[in-house]
């Protein structure tokens, strides 16, 4: 394992995000409302988020060299992404600021058993163009790995794809939030990494469709999709390949906070995959990062470091 670790603090892993940037509001409250009631809440607390941006900032703190492309607001909330890039050390030179929409919000509620659901306002995001893509095109071409998520255009995520699937640079999808996602956009991700319900929206089907989700990962691999990894929370995540699955367990740990979990889970999958590590191994440390990220209040404060996942993974 520490051989492992100074691998990516020796090395240079080059990971370009194109994603989003939200600031994140959230609330707990002992469970969640039904419609028409107002619940009193507790434990406010307001930072920066966005699956893009959350994702670099891991991938960051694990000691690779990130690029975050991405589109924000000209007003506070973008301030605060503009310094959390500062202090993680995340690369800021295809960032854009844009004065025609606010920067993205979320807005987070969490019950008493760190449960969540999310409300985003993409906002900024809603106008990442595949142009705006286009400018970081020559930093895609020089990354080892490149990953995209949804809470920007489906076209953009797309063309960050493409870009990298033509330069034979690894190329991830990570569909969330959950959307129908067109066969020639995931022709070209080399790994997708979708939760049980993510699997079946972007497929077209009903998000609790009572069907089989190996048979669904199937589908993907038909596609021109070259690997699946299906997230599955407390059962950890498989692997599924032409020749086959294999599921990685789950970690167990004190769950406190599930927000971030799948945003650790893929800048660290990202990271460790940059580095050269092989499929299997860099999905058991996603797992580790994704377990460690429900320990903590808030996403940022959890996201752990390299010397956290080897740690977590020596003790189990």
């Amino acid at each position: 394992m520490e051989n492992q670790q100074s691998k990516i603090i020796n090395h240079k892993s080059r990971v370009t995000v194109v994603g989003s940037f939200a600031v994140g509001l959230t609330l707990r409250a002992e469970r969640f409302p039904v419609r028409g009631e107002t619940l009193l809440g507790h434990d406010f607390d307001m930072g920066p988020g966005g699956k893009g941006s959350n994702q670099a900032v891991q991938a960051a703190r694990l000691g690779a060299d990130v690029e975050f492309v991405a589109r924000l607001g000209q007003d506070n909330f973008g301030a605060i992404g503009a310094a959390l890039y500062a202090s993680e050390g995340v690369g800021t030179t295809f960032l854009l600021h844009t004065p025609e929409r606010n920067t993205g919000v979320g807005f987070i509620v969490l019950d008493a058993h760190g449960d969540n659901f999310i409300i985003l306002d993409p906002g900024a995001n809603a106008l990442f163009s595949p142009d705006d893509v286009e400018l970081a095109k020559e930093r895609i071409q020089n990354s080892h790995v490149v990953i995209t998520q949804l809470e920007i255009p489906v076209a953009t995520a797309g063309h960050a794809l493409k870009l990298a699937r033509d330069a034979n640079v690894i190329s991830i999808l990570n569909p969330a939030p959950a959307t129908r996602v067109p066969p020639e956009i995931l022709a070209n991700a080399d790994i997708v990494t979708p939760n049980e319900t993510e699997l079946r929206i972007m497929l077209g089907r009903a998000p609790d469709a009572n069907l089989n989700s190996m048979d669904l990962c199937d589908e993907l691999l038909q596609m021109g999709v070259q690997r699946v990894i299906l997230t599955r929370g407390a059962h950890g995540a498989t692997i599924v390949t032409r020749d086959g699955y294999h599921t990685m367990p789950a970690m167990q740990v004190n769950v406190v906070d599930t927000t971030g979990a799948g945003d650790a889970f893929n800048g660290t999958l990202a990271t460790y995959l940059a580095s050269g590590m092989p499929l299997e191994p860099a999905v058991r440390h996603a797992v580790a990062a994704g377990a460690l990220a429900c320990t903590k209040l808030g996403v940022i404060p959890a996201l752990p470091n390299a010397a956290e996942v080897t740690q977590l993974l020596s003790s189990g």
